[in-house]
């Protein structure tokens, strides 16, 4: 196991109750890892914090039991504050490759296929989506070209390397690396809520993106997508896409109504919403899902111990940590393990699978199960992986990563 993924260092030792290894760690950190946040950032000086990021870092303090901030919400303080969708100083022809990457690597057709018509209208040569698009070597490329699309293909894989991440830093800078990162955990989140939707193209419009599996075809023929359109004879709004504001002229997006990722978000009603109907223990199981299948061990560890708090059972959570048939769980939990498993891993949501959730949650809460659970881990967790972030001191890691 390289030092840039071990969580401090990791040794077997008793049983635990549920009669999964116990994982305990050591006091080593990865090289690249700062002592004070535990993660590849250093920590925040006073006098790199604009007024609006001092008042996130209060806010973060504020409702931080360690009286400072940790994980995501300390990694996020390091960005610039722009809308990173427009704005990013790395300009907007890095930014849409960027895009591109991450629906390469989430295997998303109709991000991918907006996205390219996008890249090319703002510069982007097509030898360099083709490239993306075909999983081709980086050979030849500029050096930030090469770079964004090692960084995204290890974001894939859910392990960034040292030497990436090093050489990602170094062409970029602290604040545009994490302005682009965070691009990318929003792509990534809106790669989910779309293959949940099974959004397909419009019919006038072509879909680019070769994708290792056939589409289902359970789909509406208004909406594209397993989503009814909610009121058909309204017009659209502007920001129809979710894709952040979309106000003027050059911040629209491709997205043709009533298609895009904001169709699963039509019917999601909020997280208090799904804890009255469905409790906190499943909430949890959604979230453990998704670390689980983004081998992203401080999410992972940090939630199973809420879960358990939460009413959890071990034999659920160890069926999900261990990858496991889910066949002596109950109908819920089984119904949203193997919606996850083909959500994230495999990247295609059966018609079958799908139907059968809906039918377990119906559609409002499986809509906030996808929007307001899985999608928001899966940002989290690429952030995460990124950046290294390393369990708080003392804790004992819960998830056995892969050599």
């Amino acid at each position: 196991m390289k030092a840039a993924h071990m969580v401090a260092a990791v040794v077997l030792a008793t049983t635990a109750v549920s009669g999964y290894p116990t994982l305990q760690a050591q006091s080593a950190l990865p090289r690249d890892v700062h002592p004070d946040t535990r993660n590849r950032l250093p920590p925040l000086k006073p006098d790199e914090l604009n007024a609006q990021m001092r008042k996130a870092y209060d806010a973060a303090v504020a409702s931080s039991p360690g009286g400072k901030p940790e994980g995501v919400v300390a990694i996020r303080l390091h960005r610039s504050g722009v809308d990173v969708r427009w704005d990013a100083a790395i300009g907007r022809r890095l930014s849409e490759l960027a895009i591109l990457t991450i629906a390469r690597e989430y295997d998303q057709p109709y991000e991918w296929s907006l996205h390219e018509m996008e890249a090319l209208s703002v510069g982007l040569e097509p030898a360099i989506a083709d490239v993306v698009r075909h999983r081709r070597p980086v050979t030849g490329l500029g050096d930030k070209e090469a770079a964004i699309i090692q960084l995204g293909r290890e974001i894939g894989r859910h392990r960034v390397s040292s030497e990436t991440y090093a050489r990602v830093l170094k062409l970029f800078g602290k604040t545009d690396m994490v302005d682009m990162v965070d691009l990318m955990s929003n792509y990534a989140g809106t790669g989910v809520n779309l293959t949940a939707a099974n959004q397909w193209m419009p019919p006038q419009m072509k879909q680019f993106l070769p994708l290792p599996f056939t589409m289902p075809t359970d789909i509406l023929p208004d909406s594209r997508s397993r989503i009814p359109v909610v009121n058909p004879a309204r017009p659209a709004q502007p920001n129809a896409g979710g894709e952040g504001a979309n106000a003027g002229l050059y911040r629209r997006t491709l997205a043709p109504a009533p298609t895009g990722p904001g169709s699963m978000a039509k019917f999601a009603a909020g997280l208090k919403s799904l804890e009255a109907s469905q409790g906190k223990a499943l909430i949890a199981l959604a979230a453990l899902i998704t670390a689980r299948l983004h081998d992203q061990q401080y999410d992972w560890t940090m939630t199973e111990l809420a879960a358990r708090r939460d009413g959890l059972s071990a034999a659920t959570i160890d069926v999900v940590r261990s990858n496991t048939p889910p066949t002596s769980l109950s109908a819920k939990e089984a119904a949203l393990i193997q919606f996850g498993r083909e959500l994230l891993a495999t990247h295609n949501v059966t018609a079958e699978t799908y139907a059968r959730a809906k039918a377990t949650f119906g559609q409002q809460d499986l809509s906030d199960f996808v929007v307001n659970v899985m999608a928001p881990h899966t940002r989290e967790d690429v952030i995460l992986n990124v950046f290294d972030q390393q369990l708080p001191a003392g804790q004992p890691p819960l998830l056995p990563m892969r050599d």
